[in-house]
């Protein structure tokens, strides 16, 4: 039941997509796209594009991850160090990030560096912003009572602020495979992003169509596997 109940919506989609494409060169069928989709990504595009571009999706997501919880952590646990970043932390997140891809370009180049710079600039902040409001909502009572039984403050902070900092994470994931595209739409010879405006300019509509079936493909599989883990690493806070 649960698996019909998943397939329900797609099915519907996947059959009203049908119904309006009719004949339209800019809206090819399901079957034209799915031909496509085989024809295209079951090919040495694996190796040339899809792999390169999830390599640089999980550098970039990692050094956010890495970079956001290590300064959350910090400015969460000093309220100086919170006064003065804040005003700072709050302009850069209204900065957009596919703004900032022609100077990132400036100052990293145009190679995958700038592309694992982009998707970092955009990925960082929910990470940091979420896990400075789990540090900031610790319990001082339990601080207090961890101090005076010796149990290492680090250990109390990163578990009471890892449901908000898997949050956050869930939160940067769907941040990071935007960013990868747009990435790699930028002076670029490789990657899903290159290959989908490649497939528009050439009038190859089914093409550019199975590329963006393949990137929601993506997305879906990587929430699924971030839930899996997120059920691990919180298995603590869902049996409480």
């Amino acid at each position: 039941m649960r698996l019909v109940n998943a397939l329900a919506v797609p099915l519907l989609l996947v059959g009203l997509w049908w119904l309006v494409s009719g004949g339209s060169f800019y809206l090819p069928s399901p079957g034209r796209v799915a031909a496509a989709f085989a024809e295209t990504w079951f090919s040495e595009r694996i190796l040339t594009d899809v792999l390169p571009s999830l390599a640089r999706l999980a550098v970039g997501y990692t050094l956010a991850g890495v970079i956001g919880v290590g300064l959350g952590v910090a400015i969460g646990l000093s309220s100086g160090l919170r006064a003065a970043a804040e005003p700072v932390l709050e302009f850069f997140r209204a900065i957009p990030p596919p703004v900032l891809v022609p100077l990132i370009m400036l100052f990293a180049g145009i190679d995958n560096a700038m592309k694992v710079a982009v998707i970092i600039s955009g990925c960082v902040w929910p990470i940091l912003l979420n896990t400075v409001e789990g540090v900031r909502a610790i319990d001082e009572v339990l601080a207090d009572t961890c101090k005076l039984y010796g149990v290492r403050l680090r250990h109390l902070v990163l578990r009471s602020a890892s449901p908000q900092i898997m949050t956050g994470l869930r939160q940067a994931l769907s941040i990071g495979i935007i960013l990868m595209v747009i990435s790699e739409m930028f002076a670029s010879s490789s990657g899903l992003g290159f290959t989908i405006v490649l497939f528009q300019r050439g009038f190859q509509i089914a093409e550019m169509w199975s590329g963006i079936v393949l990137l929601g493909l993506i997305g879906w599989g990587l929430s699924l596997v971030f839930r899996m883990v997120e059920k691990r690493v919180l298995a603590w806070y869902h049996r409480a």
